[in-house]
């Protein structure tokens, strides 16, 4: 199919308000787009017919999706040589199966959009239903979808809009991300959005809160289980992720209820720890990076050191059981690490690798991470109580660690690349 609209006007204003181009004298801007079956030589052939007809390319984008091609470029092209281009593109590009669309623009202004933010979504599945809410409600506020591109298939199905918010204020998407945080649970699909540009690719350390985060379990109840608490502790820790009781106050209380275990426990207790899914994935992406990688928990340090070794970590900090000659006392040495202690550190960390707070990420579940959260650049909740999905600038509601990866927008096909070249990789079957 071939369009061509020869008629064209400069307008010099538009050309001032947008992204300008340097068009050579005497030249036209037009559109040209091409579109069919992918197969070798179509975009030689493409230039070669520009090339012939001293075409000027402005912008090009060429995409291959599922084995389809979709070619546009933005080119000056002479008047008298409009005709030739077209016949060209036509005659040259039907041999390969390709339509052609050229169209003259009647303004200088590149239509390439400098979006504003970008919204991602993540679900187990994601259905047209989702994408249809999450689009009209970004245009209930006059923000306008640029391009949409997929940016996982595993363990989720990810998606990464890029959209231009017509309020760039600072703030000025938080009547979006409200809107938008409201879906989440009624579309069962994770929803963030954030601004784009530099400042997404600032982020630079992660840090993780470790019990029903970065592991599967609570540390303390795993404890108390040898002691024949673990129902009664598993009580308090409830009211403690909630908010209902001070950090320090259940925490000491939950710890005189191990007095008199022995020590061994804390092996037995670090060998059966179970790491969330994806988390291994995440920590090997982000340290693939650059990033700093931290966990500050509310648990101890005697049965993290070796996994924080393990995984590598720059910074770990927790709680300090006391042990006198092979016992447990039921008490804790030094410094609590609670909510307050956890943005502090978090302060610590960014400070001792030269970053600063907006270049950092925090993730946790419980309301003792709020501080924390509200801290750092970009806060994420990760399956968490709701004191803490309240404050956070996001919230993930799927068991899978590597949904920070996607928010942060790595790509499953980037992971999945390194992985294999380095011989890590491998897919674990899910239970549906």
């Amino acid at each position: 199919m071939i369009v061509v609209t020869e008629s064209f006007q400069i307008d010099n204003e538009s050309a001032q308000a947008g992204q300008q181009v340097a068009l050579r004298e005497g030249y036209s801007p037009a559109v040209i787009t091409v579109s069919g079956k992918d197969r070798p030589g179509v975009s030689a052939a493409f230039f070669r017919v520009l090339a012939a007809n001293k075409v000027q390319v402005l912008d090009v984008e060429q995409t291959i999706f599922r084995g389809f091609l979709s070619l546009a470029a933005f080119v000056g092209i002479e008047p008298g040589r409009l005709e030739t281009v077209t016949d060209g593109l036509t005659e040259t590009l039907k041999v390969h199966g390709q339509s052609v669309t050229v169209e003259i623009q009647d303004t200088l202004v590149s239509s390439r959009p400098r979006s504003s933010h970008v919204v991602v979504i993540l679900g187990d599945p994601v259905d047209a239903i989702d994408l249809s809410r999450v689009g009209q409600t970004l245009a209930d506020y006059d923000a306008n979808i640029d391009t949409i591109r997929g940016i996982a298939d595993y363990p989720v199905t990810g998606l990464e809009l890029k959209v231009t918010v017509p309020d760039t204020s600072p703030g000025g998407a938080q009547k979006i991300r409200k809107a938008l945080a409201g879906l989440t649970s009624e579309l069962n699909v994770d929803i963030a959005i954030e601004r784009s540009g530099l400042l997404r690719r600032s982020k630079r350390l992660v840090c993780f809160d470790c019990d029903s985060t970065l592991i599967t379990g609570e540390v303390i109840e795993m404890l108390a289980a040898h002691a024949g608490k673990e129902a009664e502790v598993a009580e308090v820790t409830e009211r403690a992720m909630l908010g209902e009781l001070d950090f320090e106050e259940s925490l000491r209380e939950r710890v005189k209820t191990l007095a008199g275990l022995d020590a061994s426990v804390i092996d037995e207790v670090a060998r059966d720890i179970v790491l969330t899914p994806g988390a291994r994935t995440t920590i090997r992406t982000l340290k693939r990076l650059g990033y700093k990688t931290a966990v500050v928990s509310g648990g101890f340090i005697q049965v993290l050191d070796d996994l924080a070794e393990e995984l590598e970590l720059d910074y770990v900090r927790a709680n300090t059981l006391e042990i006198v000659d092979g016992k447990l006392t039921g008490r804790v040495i030094g410094e609590i690490v609670d909510r307050a202690a956890k943005a502090e550190l978090l302060h610590e960390f960014a400070e001792d690798s030269g970053l600063k707070m907006y270049q950092t990420v925090a993730v946790g579940d419980g309301a003792n991470d709020i501080d924390m959260l509200s801290a750092a650049g970009l806060g994420i909740a990760f399956n968490a109580k709701p004191a803490l999905k309240e404050i956070a600038d996001t919230s993930v509601n799927h068991p899978f660690l590597d949904e920070v990866l996607h928010i942060l927008g790595i790509s499953r096909d980037e992971i999945d690349l390194a992985d294999l070249e380095d011989g890590s990789y491998r897919r674990v079957p899910l239970e549906r």
